[in-house]
């Protein structure tokens, strides 16, 4: 099994919390709407990449939905200590977790020693503008409401920070990309229903342990009512979901390299001009 470096980190997640809004959503059945969505996209960039993994592994806190998916691959919990063993697969997958973690730097290293040599790293999370509009809402009621202000909607990593962490954690090629999914509710309260039956309810460890007053959900429905209306029905709120998709690879000596900065032969304006006089 592979341990992380003992480097602490400050505690984002309530870890017990999480699991449990997990364990709910799996007994309603509607935890896999945008797994699906990651799923589908993770085969379609598998599918474009010239080559079969014969031992795949999954880190996923939806062991079901994903071990359904991807029947031969090991299935492993995203623990902060993930239950990979090293240099053991050609691909690791971490599927829809690594917004949740409270090291996700040590996710991926994790995820890069549990591969082979040239072995392939895949993840997809939660991030971008992600549920941008509820935040807001949320921020500016409580502060007209209450006067104070508290941690209720997860904070998203930018798509170039994310792809950063790949780089960071060791992988070579490192590619990040972005999914925008946009989606209509009826009001706040569907909205959040809807979160919670995705198991992506508020985990966060420094979340009220207390209910949100009943006048700053009413505020807050009325602002998303008024600001963030659907474009194409009024009458329904959006909001909006971006999916980031990292990919990355085991160092091999056989993988392309960027030249040396200075090493090139020929200049860029010869090479321009020399385009240029082609007829």
């Amino acid at each position: 099994m592979i341990t992380p470096s003992p480097v602490p980190q400050p505690r984002m997640t309530d870890r017990t919390a999480l699991l449990r809004q997990r364990e709910r959503a799996l007994r309603q059945g509607h935890a896999d709407v945008l797994h699906r969505i990651a799923a589908d996209e993770i085969e379609d960039r598998l599918n474009e990449i010239n080559r079969s993994f014969m031992r795949p592994a999954i880190v996923t806190g939806f062991p079901d939905f994903w071990a359904a998916r991807f029947p031969r691959a090991r299935v492993v919990p995203d623990a902060a200590t993930l239950a990979l063993d090293a240099e053991a697969h050609d691909l690791v997958i971490h599927a829809m977790a690594l917004h949740w973690a409270d090291d996700p730097v040590g996710q991926l290293i994790q995820c890069r020693r549990a591969l082979v040599e040239d072995g392939l790293f895949l993840g997809a999370c939660a991030g971008g503008q992600t549920l941008h509009e509820l935040r807001a809402a949320l921020t500016r009621a409580e502060a007209e409401v209450s006067g104070g202000l508290a941690p209720r909607v997860l904070p998203m990593g930018d798509i170039r920070d994310l792809g950063a962490l790949l780089h960071r954690a060791g992988l070579a090629l490192p590619v990040a990309d972005l999914v925008s999914q946009r989606a209509s509710y009826r009001d706040l309260f569907h909205l959040a229903r809807d979160l919670r039956a995705m198991g992506e309810g508020n985990a966060m460890a420094a979340r009220l342990r207390r209910p949100t007053r009943r006048a700053v959900l009413a505020r807050a429905a009325a602002i998303m009512e008024q600001d963030h209306a659907d474009r194409d029905d009024p009458s329904r709120v959006a909001a909006t979901f971006d999916l980031v998709f990292l990919t990355g690879w085991a160092p091999s000596d056989t993988q392309p390299r960027p030249l040396r900065p200075g090493s090139a032969q020929t200049r860029l304006a010869d090479a321009l001009n020399d385009i240029r006089k082609t007829p």
